[in-house]
């Protein structure tokens, strides 16, 4: 299997990062780009906070269920199909939200939108396992979230210059274009990774009971469940920042823009030091190392607060530190927790997908209860989503950490 994919894939590392890293990209897009028009939004179609925090949820929603679904049909019937699927339902949910007259019809085309979305977001990691394991594989999903998280960075900034010149619904035009070319991208660029004979032995029957085994392996959903704390505190800062950065603190769309994207730079940045780090110092120590750091600065972040210092440049230097460490854990947790389950590994990235981003809209919603304008009850939703991270890195990793130790010594 690995032999074929090889034999298919004669770009470089960084060419494949690249297609699997843009078509990733098409869904956060849609999240990113979508930031600064949130307050807006509001005004425009009467709608209260929470109710425009809920088209925020509901494409979080629909991106967790939804791999549950894109998972195993890629097992069965190959990666590029569902993604082509994906892609067009996509597109089409977002001309739908370009139009949308009420907040109750962008509530729902958000959530057809996210369906559409997460095709990207499960498949492209199943690729990379079927082309590497190991250090390699820690290579290429960092080169590919190098890719990824150039959304982070240049939406929000695009989408507060579209806002400004055309209003917010452009910001749904310009994702359905990106759709379209991605369906363009993935029939020139991206060979298929998961041959037929590969295929044979995978059905619905072999997908239930390759969940059963995945919701068995505590290994598995221990550092299933690192990572999805970890994005789960990218989560709470994403429904929250633009409320607190713009009406607390003042800032403009485009300033707004410009914070957040430091966050995103420090991820990437970070991130891509972790082949290097994982080749040396080995995946396991990497990630318990990266999930203290995590833990200690988001921990500290939300002692000063409670201690009264609200500066902004405080919590945006301790944010930037703090998602510096989320680069590292991220894609070390998802290439250990693919590790061992190559034959299933759609099925597998479909499980993680989903319980990254349900827990992440648990998480939103729970920080969602105590919005009150200030920026605390965010800095509470990041802390202790990056605590739970801690907690579970100590009960999943102990065991595996002393014997990889063993290892390198």
């Amino acid at each position: 299997m690995q032999g074929y994919a090889h034999s298919l894939m004669k770009t470089s590392f960084f060419g494949t990062a690249l297609v699997l890293g843009l078509l990733s990209a098409i869904g956060p897009f849609a999240i990113d780009m979508y930031l600064p028009a949130l307050p807006s939004i509001g005004q425009s179609l009467g709608a209260s906070m929470s109710a425009v925090q809920a088209s925020l949820m509901a494409f979080f929603i629909a991106l967790g269920l939804g791999q549950i679904i894109y998972g195993p049909v890629s097992d069965m019937v190959g990666r590029k199909p569902p993604l082509y699927f994906g892609l067009g339902l996509f597109a089409l949910a977002s001309v739908g939200c370009a139009m949308a007259p009420d907040i109750e019809t962008l509530v729902a085309l958000r959530f057809v939108q996210g369906l559409g979305a997460c095709a990207g977001m499960v498949i492209p990691r199943a690729v990379v396992r079927d082309l590497h394991t190991g250090h390699d594989a820690a290579r290429l999903m960092s080169l590919l979230m190098l890719v990824f998280s150039v959304s982070p960075i240049l939406a929000p900034l695009a989408g507060s210059v579209l806002i400004e010149a055309l209003g917010w619904r452009s910001v749904f035009w310009s994702v359905m274009v990106a759709a379209l070319m991605g369906i363009v991208l993935l029939a020139t660029s991206l060979p298929e990774t998961r041959p037929a004979h590969a295929r044979v032995d995978s059905s619905v029957g072999s997908a239930i009971a390759a969940y059963r085994l995945l919701l068995r392996d505590r290994n598995f959903l221990g550092l299933v469940f690192i990572g999805a704390f970890g994005i789960s505190s990218f989560f709470a800062y994403l429904a929250n920042s633009s409320f607190v950065l713009i009406d607390h603190y003042g800032l403009t769309p485009r300033q707004y823009s410009l914070a957040f994207a430091a966050n995103a730079a420090s991820f990437i940045g970070v991130s891509q030091f972790t082949g290097t780090l994982s080749a040396r110092f080995g995946l396991v120590p990497l990630v318990k190392f990266a999930v203290v750091g995590f833990a200690a600065v988001m921990a500290l972040l939300l002692a000063i607060n409670l201690a009264g210092v609200e500066r902004l440049d405080v919590m945006i230097g301790l944010l930037f530190i703090g998602y510096g460490f989320l680069g590292l854990v991220v894609p070390t947790t998802a290439v250990l927790a693919l590790e061992e389950h190559g034959t299933i590994a759609g099925t597998a990235s479909a499980l993680m997908g989903t319980l990254h981003f349900v827990t992440g809209a648990v998480v939103m919603a729970l920080t969602g209860l105590f919005v009150d304008g200030s920026a605390l009850p965010m800095l509470a939703g990041i802390a202790g989503s990056a605590l739970m991270a801690l907690v579970l890195t100590q009960l999943t990793l102990r065991p595996a950490l002393l014997q990889e130790e063993k290892a390198h010594a």
